[in-house]
């Protein structure tokens, strides 16, 4: 077996779908982080492409992995050249690419909002009835036929919320299917699925993937099983960024309350539903002589900034935010400051419960719902999940909220020993993975690619 595996090293390629092809979400970049890590740890010698349109922003998150971007989503020149051009990415463009973004997305996005506000745009979801080979053309990127294996990693997308993705990603796993590569997801939460194509599509594609590894077991298990998809193919793991957000786990016990409302098509909340959750907020940190820690998970079109910030007004020990160009791991420090979390962004939720911090879990969606459901069953305890609409928000947001103030220092260690738990299954669930490439036959790489 040691001999195959060096063989086949050589030659290995291993494709990465990351689901958020912007680079714009901390939590799904932390995802991304562990999985390349963990490929890289097994195979040191094999390349990493990762699907996006942020080369550069790529280069400076995750230099173990190169870029796959368009036009021609291809995989990059190899030897010396592609050698120079992975360092030249690493050390210059990278660091430029997200100084750049930082840089330029504050007064990209405040305009965005002025036009949307202007043109009257209703934060309503839209109803698509249009067939998906109309709507999400097939577009496959060149690099998958050298691919030895492809990855979709850990993601919320299989979901109506996100259709674009979701086709993308079976477009993607079922062209690699029909060439017999080895295909996989992993992290993954599947649902809310009820879109009559997407369903269709589900059901067409998943049977073929040769593992499945979920983050939850709520939903996600008995989804696939109407999809199709053989039980011994499918595996509850956790979320991947378990491992990213444990590793910044402090012994000391934080002092602040951290807080993030995201407002969004996915996740709508009244304007009397913000304004309880900013009340709340600020009145607990007060009472509690904590500071008021604004938590930023995603910069998409400042969708965390913009509902969070406000909260904020009037607190009595306001912190402030990480930076536009700040990192994942910049989030995770500033989590592990505090004593408990209240939050509608599921990963600050997980980078929360991984270091022992307890959190409430705000939701006004079944997309939502079942996030922080499937997140609370995995831990099994620390996380209260509160909806916006329940009349008594008040009363039940700061009851959630003391309770957990009060049991963070008992919640510690029972909540950092199921991150072990998690953290141990998704790396065994990645072994299989693995298997797919090393147990298979070895499959050439066409030169040229």
């Amino acid at each position: 077996m040691a001999e195959r595996v060096d063989i086949a090293e050589r030659e290995i390629r291993v494709l990465v779908e990351n689901g958020e092809y912007w680079l714009r979400n901390r939590g799904d970049i932390a995802m991304m982080v562990v999985t390349v890590e963990r490929i890289r740890e097994r195979w040191p010698r094999a390349r990493i492409g990762v699907l996006t349109h942020q080369p550069g922003v790529l280069r400076a998150l995750v230099p173990e992995a190169e870029p796959i971007c368009g036009p021609g989503w291809s995989w990059g020149s190899e030897g010396w050249q592609g050698l120079l051009n992975r360092t030249a990415g690493t050390k210059l463009v990278g660091p430029a690419a997200l100084w750049w973004r930082a840089t330029t997305d504050g007064p990209k996005d405040r305009l965005r909002a002025i036009r949307t506000r202007g043109r009257g745009e209703s934060a309503a979801p839209q109803e698509h009835a249009v067939a998906p080979e109309l709507e999400f053309p097939v577009e496959i990127p060149a690099a998958v036929e050298q691919a030895s294996l492809v990855l979709a990693n850990g993601g919320g997308y299989m979901t109506d919320v996100d259709r674009y993705q979701a086709h993308r990603t079976l477009n993607l796993l079922e062209y690699a299917s029909a060439l017999d590569i080895p295909t996989a997801l992993i992290g993954q939460g599947m649902g809310p699925m009820r879109d009559p194509y997407l369903v269709q599509r589900a059901a067409e594609v998943l049977p073929k993937v040769d593992v499945v590894a979920l983050r939850e077991g709520r939903r996600g298990p008995e989804l696939l099983g109407e999809f199709g998809v053989a039980p011994d193919r499918v595996l509850v793991t956790g979320d991947d960024a378990v491992e990213f957000a444990y590793r910044s786990r402090d012994a000391r016990i934080g002092a602040d309350i951290g807080v993030c409302l995201r407002v969004a098509d996915y996740a709508q909340v009244s304007l009397e539903a913000q304004g309880i959750v900013g009340q709340v907020v600020r009145t607990r940190a007060t009472e509690l002589d904590a500071g008021l820690v604004p938590l930023i998970i995603s910069e998409y079109a400042s969708e965390d900034r913009l509902s969070t910030l406000p909260l904020l007004v009037g607190a009595a020990k306001p912190l402030p935010p990480v930076g536009r160009g700040g990192t994942p791991a910049d989030v995770a420090r500033q989590v592990g400051q505090c004593r408990v979390l209240v939050t509608s962004a599921y990963h600050l939720a997980v980078f929360a419960l991984s270091q022992g911090i307890p959190a409430v879990g705000i939701t006004a969606s079944e997309y939502y719902d079942d996030k922080f459901h499937g997140l609370a069953q995995m831990f099994g305890t620390g996380l209260r999940v509160v909806h916006l609409n329940d009349p008594k928000l008040e009363q039940e947001l700061t009851m959630a909220l003391d309770e957990l103030w009060d049991d963070a220092p008992a919640l510690r260690d029972p909540l950092q020993q199921r991150a072990v738990d998690q953290i141990d299954a998704g790396r065994s669930g990645l072994e299989r993975v693995f298997g797919l490439v090393e147990n298979g036959p070895v499959r050439p790489v066409q030169r040229g690619g």
